[in-house]
């Protein structure tokens, strides 16, 4: 077994985290270049000062789960959301039960907060939002965020639903309580079931194609039938119907009834 592999199940053991299921080349590119920078030689010395550093273990876990996230990415795609899908879906059902899957540090599930209550009131909503990385949860759950993370948000959201505290932007208290956060592994927890929406957008592209087409499976079975899945711009799946899947728009894909 060779440094890197032994690695993995190091991981596994440690935090049930499967590396295994994650594109090799990246992965080791981007976990290497921590360690050298730290000064170490090997992942199994990765490992054993992980065991003994906690701060280590989360910087290990940022650049494993890529934490780049911003308000309103793409903002097409969010148009898309707000003036087509959300309308069909709340024709269908009075309550939307949303998730947020890979939320890193709550940009997208408070983009989609705010997006929402302009069609409802936001107690008809339910929004779930997980992550592996408990830092991320702990930082999302704070609601501080700078000025380049809202850079792509229209500036009558921005006015709307924050308050600039010095160098931050501090989240409206309404759009915060409306989304739940709870630590989740996309590829090892069970899923809830009866999603009306689950948003899971440039995070599947870390993944194997194996992995990949698992999570296309377990996104469909947790949808209600109709229900939508949301993807990155990068993330286009190519035959929707063998995962139960039909194009509703461009990286919007509906659950066959």
């Amino acid at each position: 077994m060779n440094d890197y592999q032994q690695f993995i199940e190091n991981v596994k053991r440690k935090t049930g985290i499967d590396l295994s299921q994650y594109k090799e080349a990246q992965m080791k590119r981007r976990l290497t270049s921590l360690y050298e920078k730290r000064g170490m030689k090997s992942f199994q010395q990765f490992f054993q000062e992980m065991e003994k550093d906690e701060k280590l273990f989360h910087e290990f876990l940022d650049r494993m789960t890529i934490n780049v996230s911003e308000f309103y990415r793409n903002a097409k795609r969010w148009e898309v959301l707000e003036k087509k899908i959300l309308p069909k879906l709340l024709e269908q059902n009075r309550h939307l039960k949303i998730w947020s899957a890979a939320c890193s540090t709550g940009e997208e599930p408070y983009t989609l907060a705010m997006v929402v209550s302009k069609l409802v009131p936001l107690a008809r909503v339910s929004i779930l939002a997980t992550d592996i990385d408990e830092n991320a949860i702990a930082r999302a759950k704070i609601g501080m965020y700078t000025e380049r993370s809202l850079q792509e948000l229209p500036e009558e959201m921005k006015r709307k639903f924050f308050t600039k505290e010095g160098m931050y932007y501090k989240i409206d208290e309404k759009i915060k309580r409306a989304v739940t956060f709870k630590k989740h592994n996309l590829l090892a927890d069970p899923f809830d079931r009866q999603f009306d929406l689950i948003v899971c957008r440039n995070v599947l592209i870390y993944f194997t194609e194996e992995a990949k087409e698992r999570l296309y499976y377990k996104f469909n079975q947790a949808l209600r039938p109709g229900g939508i899945l949301f993807v990155g711009s990068t993330e286009q799946i190519f035959n929707p119907g063998l995962y139960g899947f039909e194009m509703e728009d461009t990286f919007f894909y509906r659950k066959i009834n």
